[in-house]
């Protein structure tokens, strides 16, 4: 393998390990009239609910768009509200948070699984915010913040537009994939107490891990962004690596239980075709990032931290994974956040 090729095929892994599969685009929602945008609460910051649409006649699941102070852009979420929700009701909801992979939106659940169904059995609502690339981060932007603010998007804006408006309540979980499950073990250090249980599937649980620096900083290169912008310089902004690095956070989470999961072999799994090369960018992904989520299981269980962690050796980085270790962790989850089962 020459030089330039070797460099193609880990810009290739580099994008893999950042991204989920990419997303169908998805319908405009409605946007509101003035009178009836005013009707909504807006979260503390001042971000406000601009459009809606239902998905379906059933008026269990709709899109709604915010004006986000904290991105300087409006973005969509996804939500889905169970059986006997009902607008304007005093009745709240246990939440379940779920966030996607880079390169993909946020209609990545509803589109890649089955959580629409896995969900209407409980008396539990989803949220599914747009993540973009963002790396689940409010970024440094050498130390001077400003936005793109997506830890404040998703734990302010979106939590608070939600509680206000849509009866989420205040037992809450959050769940990922990817960069999105890099996100979901990272909230409850960054926000201690928000969330009661955290699902982590095939994400950089450990950014200290050798290696996982540079190929972080890598990755969010390819993707147009100004690497250093994120979290700033691994070796001089450290401390701020630190702070948004699930591993080192794990002091500041023992009040919440994990669900961790990935592949380590770099080999296919019981759900992937057995024609896949040895090079293929979705199995050297797990590669990559299956020593994290080791590395994290083991220092969670050295803190006293709870945590269940399903490392299953052979598999690609991909929704099929994913989607059966939603399957896994459902059940503990709706136990901790008290969900009762309502089909």
């Amino acid at each position: 393998m020459t030089t330039g090729t070797r460099w193609r095929a880990v810009r290739r892994i580099g994008a893999v390990i950042a991204a989920a599969a990419l997303g169908a685009s998805a319908p405009a929602v409605t946007a509101l009239p003035a009178a009836a945008s005013a009707g909504f609460k807006k979260a503390d910051g001042g971000a406000a609910i601009t459009a809606y649409r239902w998905l379906n006649k059933g008026k269990t699941a709709f899109d709604f768009t915010v004006k986000s102070p904290a991105l300087g852009s409006s973005q969509n979420v996804r939500v889905l509200v169970p059986k006997g929700w009902k607008y304007g009701s005093q009745q709240s909801w246990p939440v379940v948070y779920a966030f996607h992979g880079g390169d993909d939106e946020w209609v990545s659940w509803t589109r890649s699984t089955d959580i629409e169904q896995l969900a209407s059995k409980w008396g539990v609502m989803v949220v599914m915010p747009e993540g973009a690339n963002g790396s689940y981060t409010n970024w440094w932007n050498g130390g001077k913040g400003g936005t793109p603010r997506w830890e404040d998007f998703h734990l302010q804006e979106v939590r608070q537009l939600v509680e206000r408006n849509y009866n989420a309540g205040g037992s809450r979980a959050t769940m990922g994939v990817s960069s999105g499950a890099q996100g979901a073990c990272s909230y409850p250090g960054r926000a201690p107490g928000m969330f009661r249980y955290a699902a982590c599937f095939s994400g950089v649980l450990s950014m200290r891990h050798p290696g996982i620096p540079s190929l972080l900083m890598f990755i969010n290169s390819g993707n147009g962004n100004d690497p250093y912008a994120i979290w700033g310089l691994p070796w001089i902004d450290k401390a701020n690596w630190d702070a948004h690095d699930p591993l080192q956070l794990l002091p500041r989470m023992k009040g919440t239980r994990f669900y961790v999961s990935s592949g380590t072999t770099g080999e296919p799994g019981p759900l992937d075709s057995q024609n896949l090369a040895p090079w293929d960018i979705g199995l050297l992904s797990e590669r990559a990032i299956g020593p994290t989520v080791q590395a994290f299981a083991r220092e969670a269980r050295a803190q006293g931290v709870p945590v269940t962690a399903h490392i299953y050796g052979d598999g690609r980085h991909a929704w099929r994974y994913w989607k059966r270790e939603m399957h896994t962790a459902w059940p503990s989850m709706m136990k901790t956040l008290g969900a009762k089962r309502v089909g």
